[in-house]
This record gives structure tokens, C-alpha cells and sequence, in this order.
């Protein structure tokens, strides 16, 4: 006897529909599986031989085939397990005969019959509404994940038994399972704030800068100047995420397993920090099955890089792209996976090796070629591509035990939002993603900043790109001051902030 079950298979952070058709006939007893499967797929036979049985079912001794269709698909993931046991219930016959193929399932099982959470749930309950299935059975603490998707009937089952009951009376199930979670965000709550900060002024104005454009910042001055201490608190003054981008973030942390069970959408912006040991793949993404790197991990949010010389040449190399494009794509000989990434990237280092270059109470050891073998670590491209870099001095020890405390996060956070809100009526996108025709329309000069302009190309050598990303930090200056052109003093400001 033929059953069909249909899934999913997650490729980047887009879900593929899958048909689990199994087939039970005469012949000696085997389980086989076609369709590409990788090894967690083939290992489900055991997992579903011993769920089966351990749940009071009868497991068949007959000859089984399981067929992953399309065959062209690599599958991966112990989310198939749920799909393949109640394939093989229902072509051994102990389901009552009903068309199954409407209805999408997945969830990795135990042993004893329950079911364990998966990964990727929301991009499949994405895919479920737009494919029109009339339901999807998931594992329970999946559930609030999936009730963000309106109108899909969600089955949230905790064992196997649960899943064939929810099979037998759909509608009885429904009303017995637990109420949809609201999709309301919670209030975000931060630790620090910029408040805490005494002096910096610079810096501060840097980094409120931006923030309300999106543009990429780099801190440089000695240890314990406080670049670390305000880059975390970058986060308190971005605005909220939106729907769209809180779906966009949360899918790509579902798809790397990184969702607490319960969780919904995420409420607050991403903040990744990796350490300077990492590999370009987990910086970027990839692998064998394409999984999402620490910037695709920080869309819409920040992306902190500490230390930015002490990451290894190559894998800094590889974010010049990502930075320009706001995507990562990972070509495999099958098929290509794209990942978003749109973060707002600040990184952190030191004037020298030892971190006291220019400070005047502490000596630098360091001699000039040492110097300079550690400025070279940021290559010339990558700098370009820093919108923004900002010297950081030593706190000064009376600024720190008499200064009042600075402005808070939540008056800086309103005149971010203030200048978001102009960019994304103006243009439906902000300052750091204007190219081309558009920035050139959007970017008015003042005559005088007209000429200013001229005589900075001359004497700083900006390259087009370097060009183009100063006009960007003037509208956005422009932009927090609420003007509608620019003039010198915004152009005078962002070139300041140009370090070339």
C-alpha cells in the first residue's frame, strides 16, 4: 500500500516542500530510503522503527520504501522522522484511509514517541500558507514560532500518538489544543544605557550619527577608553523592529536553531559580538548544508567586531561584499542559498600593539614598523567601506568621578527615529542603502558645500565609493538636524568623520 505525507526541507532560510511517499509490500523486511538523504535522514529509520513500537503500534515486517521527493534536493535533518512514521502507519493500514498530501508535517522523534523541536519551523509555516496546506502538524514548542503565520491551522503535537489523534479528528484537536499566542512584541528591557557614559562626546555623536542612517562606524583609541562599553549600547538607541524585519530576523535565527522553545518573534534587534578567533564560514555562513554566519545572525541590527585587527586577514576579507550588498550568497553545485545581511557593522581597535600611541601619560613601546604592520591589518578596501571612523582618548580621571552622567539612550533613541522616519518617507530606505541615481536625486548641496566638496576630493584622494559614502553621512547629519539640504557645515562634519 502507497501513503504520502508532505514537508518541508529548509535550503538557506527559504523552505522546499517535500512528498515523503512510502510504499509497504510483500518481501523480506528492509527499510529503505531514496531521495538524497543525507545521514541524520538515514538514521531516522531506527528512530522511527523504536517510536513506533514504544508508542503501542504494530511496526510492519515488510518491505519498505521511503521516497524523498524531488530527488534532486539534498534532505537534511532529523525533522523528517515525524513525516516517515506516519507514512509507514498509514500504507501498513493502521490509519483510516483519508488524503494526507493537503497536509504539511514535521518534527524529529524520540524513541519513546515524543517529539523533539526542530529547526527552521517558521520559514516552513511560511511556505505551508503560501502552498494553501490545510494544516501543519508541529512539535509543541514550536508552536508559538509558527502562530505568527495567520490563517494556517496549527496542530502543536507532543508525541506521536498525540500527532495520529490530531490526524484522526482534526477538528476536536483544534479546539482541545492550546490558544494561539499573541504576536504582540514585548516591551525590551537593556542593561546599559547611554547615560552611563561620562565624556566621548565625539564618539557618541558618531555612533547617534550612525545609527539613524545605518552607516558603519570604527572606534580607535587605547584600552579602556570605553569603545566596547558604548558599541553595546548602540543597541538602545535603534528603533524597534518593524513586522517585516522581526520576520526576516527571526526566520534566520530559526533556521540556525538559535529560538528558545516558546519563543515568537523577536523583540529586540540583534547584537552578535564574535570573537576574533572565529573561521570566515561561521563568519559569513556556509558549511556542507548552508547554515547562516554571525552577519547573516545580525540582520537588522549590529554586528561588533572587538579587536578588529586581531581577526585574521581572510576573514575580514570576506565581509567587503556582504557590506555592500546586504546579502550572502553561497553557491553549492546543486542549487545557491541566499542569506540576508543588513547589519550595521562597528568595529573596535587600539592605535598600536600595545594601545598607547599618543597617550600622554602612558608610553608607547612600539616602533614604527610595528605600527604600521598593525594598521595594515584593515586593509584599504575594508576601510573604504567604513563610513565613519572615530578616534576615542582616555577618559580623563575627573570626567569619571565628577561628571555628571551623559544624555540618556531614550532622548538620543528619539531623534534617531525622527531621522529614520524623514529617510523611510523620502526615500522607503535608509541613507546607507542609497546608490546610484537615487543618491544623486535625494543629495541637494548648498553651493558653499558644493565647493567644500571639490577642494576635500583633491586633498583627501577619496575614491568614488569614498565619495559616495560621505554625501550618505551628510544627508543623514542633514537629516538629524531635520534640514532638507545639505550645507557645509553637514559636509564639513561627515568628512571629519571621513579618517582617510
Amino acid at each position: 500500500m502507497l501513503a504520502c505525507v508532505r514537508t518541508a526541507a529548509v535550503f538557506g532560510i527559504d523552505a522546499c516542500p517535500v512528498q515523503v511517499e512510502v510504499d509497504v509490500s510483500r518481501g523480506l523486511p528492509m527499510f529503505q530510503m531514496v531521495g538524497l538523504p543525507d545521514a541524520s535522514v538515514r538514521e531516522s529509520r531506527d528512530r522511527v522503527r523504536n517510536a513506533i513500537r514504544n508508542s503501542g503500534f504494530e511496526f510492519p515486517l515488510s518491505r519498505i520504501t521511503v521516497n524523498l521527493s524531488p530527488a534532486d534536493v539534498r534532505k537534511a535533518g532529523s525533522s523528517f522522522d515525524l513525516p516517515i512514521a506516519i507514512g509507514v502507519l498509514a500504507a501498513a493500514g493502521h490509519l483510516p484511509q483519508r488524503d494526507l498530501s493537503r497536509l504539511m508535517v514535521l518534527g524529529e522523534l524520540s524513541l519513546d514517541g515524543a517529539i523533539q523541536p526542530a529547526r527552521g519551523v517558521l520559514p516552513i509555516a511560511v511556505a505551508a500558507r503560501r502552498l494553501r496546506a490545510t494544516g501543519l502538524i508541529l512539535p509543541q514548542p514550536n508552536h508559538a514560532e509558527a502562530a505568527v503565520v495567520e490563517g494556517l491551522p496549527l496542530y502543536p503535537v507532543s508525541s506521536l500518538a498525540e500527532a495520529l489523534s490530531a490526524l484522526d479528528n482534526p477538528q476536536d484537536f483544534s479546539r482541545q489544543s492550546c490558544v494561539a499566542p499573541t504576536t504582540t512584541a514585548t516591551p525590551v528591557t537593556f542593561d546599559g544605557d547611554f547615560s552611563d557614559v561620562h565624556g566621548q562626546t565625539m564618539a557618541r555623536r558618531a555612533l547617534e550619527i550612525a545609527a539613524a542612517g545605518g552607516h558603519n562606524v570604527l572606534l580607535a583609541g587605547p584600552p579602556g577608553a570605553g569603545k566596547t562599553m558604548m558599541a553595546r549600547r548602540v543597541s538602545t538607541i535603534l528603533p524597534p523592529l518593524t513586522f517585516d524585519e522581526a520576520l526576516e530576523a527571526t526566520s534566520i535565527h530559526s533556521v540556525a536553531g538559535l529560538l528558545p522553545a516558546g519563543a515568537q518573534l523577536l523583540s529586540e534587534r540583534p547584537f552578535r559580538a564574535p570573537h576574533h578567533t572565529i573561521s570566515d564560514v561561521a563568519l559569513v555562513g556556509g558549511g556542507q548544508y548552508p547554515r547562516p554566519g554571525e552577519i547573516s545572525l545580525a540582520h537588522h541590527g549590529v554586528l561588533f567586531l572587538d579587536e578588529m585587527p586581531e581577526f585574521s586577514r581572510h576573514v575580514l576579507e570576506v565581509l567587503r561584499q556582504p557590506v555592500e550588498e546586504g546579502c550572502v550568497r553561497i553557491a553549492r553545485a546543486a542549487r545557491t542559498a541566499v542569506f540576508p545581511a543588513r547589519f550595521m557593522l562597528i568595529g573596535a581597535m587600539n592605535p598600536c600593539p600595545c594601545g598607547f600611541l599618543g597617550d600622554p601619560h602612558r608610553p608607547c613601546r612600539c616602533t614604527a614598523q610595528q605600527v604600521a604592520r598593525y594598521a595594515s591589518r584593515l586593509s584599504g578596501p575594508l576601510r573604504d567601506r567604513i563610513d565613519l571612523t572615530v578616534p576615542v582618548a582616555a577618559v580623563a580621571p575627573r570626567e569619571l568621578v565628577d561628571a555628571q552622567p551623559g544624555e540618556p539612550s531614550s532622548a538620543i533613541r528619539c531623534r534617531v527615529i525622527a531621522a529614520r522616519d524623514r529617510q523611510l518617507a523620502r526615500d522607503g530606505r535608509l541613507n546607507a542603502r542609497l546608490h546610484g541615481r537615487a543618491l544623486r536625486s535625494r543629495v541637494v548641496l548648498e553651493p558653499a558645500a558644493r565647493a567644500l566638496l571639490s577642494k576635500a576630493l583633491e586633498r583627501l584622494s577619496l575614491s568614488a565609493r569614498g565619495h559616495d559614502r560621505v554625501l550618505r553621512v551628510a544627508r543623514t547629519i542633514a537629516d538629524l538636524q531635520g534640514a532638507d539640504r545639505i550645507d557645509a557645515p553637514h559636509l564639513a562634519e561627515a568628512l571629519h568623520y571621513r579618517g582617510d
